[in-house]
């Protein structure tokens, strides 16, 4: 409270950057709990289920899983590549896909299309309110920098106008422009954090849509091929 109005201008930004990254951070921690819990429920249920159509049924269950998404994109791209092949040719009623249409290397090469485009969504939704750690982690030290340098100007400036120097007369602006930098850091340094390891779950996540990406059209060309 002691600080000059250039200071405490400074103090109430900083105060700005960390509440609105640690908003992101518990909100991205809440995130990716529910991505991890609901993704291998998901994964188990697309692995036990007999039919598509099934797990197609249970994807409102899941939607804070990204697999759940792809699945969804695929199995409707699926659906209009089999009907564009029933009507160029018909369902036979032998072989290893009675009663379905098989599918070409081009249907095959839609739905990976389908896939890549679905996992590059989820992938930007999540990468949501990154940046913003990114950029809290980088410039919130150089704002309390110059909180600090200003508030050591103004405090040597008030030196001069002293009879006599003295540290005592000196330090306690000195200590009061350091606050800027100490706010600065502790800004930074939890968004720097924080940055960091949600940088490395958002690349075990796009690991996991891959492998369930390649799973789920080995299924397809197995099924309707």
């Amino acid at each position: 409270m002691r600080a000059s109005a250039f200071g405490q201008v400074i103090l109430v930004l900083l105060l700005l950057f960390s509440l609105l990254s640690w908003t992101i951070i518990v909100r991205k921690w809440l995130t990716f709990r529910q991505i991890e819990q609901q993704s291998r429920s998901f994964t188990s249920l697309f692995r036990k289920s007999a039919r598509l159509s099934e797990v197609q049924a249970a994807c409102d269950h899941y939607r804070g899983s990204p697999l759940a998404g792809l699945f969804s994109a695929a199995y409707q791209e699926l659906n209009a590549q089999l009907q564009d092949s029933s009507k160029a040719h018909p369902p036979a009623d032998t072989g290893s896909n009675p009663g379905h249409p098989a599918l070409s290397a081009r249907a095959v090469a839609g739905i990976q299309r389908t896939l890549l485009r679905a996992s590059a969504a989820e992938l930007s939704v999540l990468e949501k309110g990154m940046s913003w750690l990114a950029t809290t982690g980088s410039v919130t030290p150089f704002i309390g920098l110059l909180g600090t340098v200003v508030g050591i100007i103004n405090a040597f400036e008030g030196l001069g106008f002293e009879k006599t120097a003295s540290i005592q007369a000196v330090a306690p602006g000195i200590a009061e422009a350091l606050v800027a930098t100490a706010a600065g850091l502790f800004a930074a340094i939890p968004a720097v954090v924080a940055y960091n390891q949600f940088l490395h779950r958002l690349k075990e996540i796009g690991s996991e849509m891959d492998d369930f990406s390649s799973e789920l059209l080995n299924l397809v060309e197995r099924s309707f091929s």
